[in-house]
């Protein structure tokens, strides 16, 4: 049966910096501290190590290998702090290139069965408000759990969901999801008179009215643009530049991965 395949680089300049391969290689030299016996552990030649690790060095930003002087065992190489920074960035993207390649193998050799889930993957909605954010606690019970999210620097979100769907989509601490808020479910206004459910604080950036509705842009403190459309008699109290507050429900955050 044929499948989709597919390897990870990252690349500097349009030049390939770092694979698997010399993942392997980099995290060995820091296990033996040597560039030469982890080039036999590897089954490649020196020179070969040698070349690669001078190709990296020359798209890294910052030294990836430094010099042990002495000691006990009489020095070495070891990979520098931003080194293993790389890695980790790499092992991050990896995993995640690995589980968008797995999803497209559930498609065989079938076109069809591709496509479908091509456009499961990349499914749009038309909520105005989408916001990745972190997932920083859960408080659930039998029937309904709530979410707190972590957005920018210093939003923080609580959306509430039925257990069962928590379960069903496999939320967890430290996830990363999308908190999405329909425009129509957020009310803007001048003064705060509740604390409950979620308030985004900010200025209003514009106000598009026409007989149907308006549609407001609030400027959050956070240097994000929260939509909302709002009756005309709601808003009229509202101009452009001066502060404001979105708030909405708990109820009314849905999420999405």
């Amino acid at each position: 049966m044929i499948e989709l395949d597919g390897r990870f680089w990252l690349n500097v300049n349009g030049k390939a910096f770092l694979g698997g391969g010399r993942v392997e290689l980099l995290k060995k030299i820091d296990e033996i501290g040597s560039i030469h016996s982890a080039s036999k552990a590897m089954k490649m030649s020196y020179k070969a190590a040698w070349d690669t690790l001078k190709q990296m060095s020359e798209l890294s930003s910052e030294p990836l290998l430094e010099k042990q002087i002495g000691g006990k065992g009489g020095g070495g190489t070891i990979l520098t702090p931003y080194a293993k920074e790389m890695i980790a960035t790499f092992e991050k993207f990896d995993k995640l290139h690995r589980e968008f390649i797995n999803r497209f193998k559930e498609a065989g050799d079938s076109p069809e069965k591709l496509q479908t889930i091509l456009n499961r993957t990349f499914l749009t909605t038309s909520a105005r408000n989408q916001f990745l954010c972190d997932v920083v606690d859960i408080k659930s019970n039998d029937i309904s759990s709530e979410i707190t999210l972590a957005f920018k620097k210093n939003t923080i979100l609580a959306s509430t969901i039925t257990t069962k769907s928590l379960k069903n989509m496999g939320i967890s601490k430290s996830q990363n999801i999308y908190a999405i808020i329909k425009a129509n479910d957020i009310k803007i206004t001048a003064t705060l008179n509740t604390e409950e459910g979620n308030v985004i604080k900010g200025k209003i950036s514009y106000i598009n009215q026409n007989k149907n509705g308006s549609e407001i842009g609030l400027q959050s403190d956070d240097g994000f643009m929260l939509v909302a459309l709002n009756n005309n008699s709601e808003v009229s109290n509202l101009v452009a530049g001066m502060e404001a507050y979105g708030v909405f429900g708990k109820e009314h955050i849905l999420i999405g991965m």
